[in-house]
């Protein structure tokens, strides 16, 4: 799958997210729905990792609010910082 694609799904599902602010019940399917899905998009250690905290954070009250999809897109896209000061020092 393509970067931009995984980054568009992460988009909306980041939306999904938002429907249990109006529709609270809708965090018991979106939860385990949501690390499912993080798990399918980001295989590894990093997705396990990111799919249980995309987990936690649907599941509790008032972090429906945090972008997981996105930041787990950004993380795994932009270069880190150390790969750009390896790139200055080269």
């Amino acid at each position: 799958m393509k970067k931009s694609q995984k980054l568009l799904l992460g988009l909306l599902f980041d939306a999904l997210g938002y429907v249990s602010i109006i529709f609270p019940p809708f965090d018991f399917i979106w939860a385990p729905l949501s690390a499912y899905l993080m798990t399918k998009l980001y295989k590894g250690k990093k997705g396990k990792i990111a799919a249980v905290i995309s987990f936690v954070e649907e599941a509790l009250p008032f972090l429906d609010v945090v972008p997981t999809f996105t930041l787990m897109w950004l993380n795994s896209y932009l270069p880190s910082t150390e790969n750009k000061s390896s790139m200055i020092k080269a």
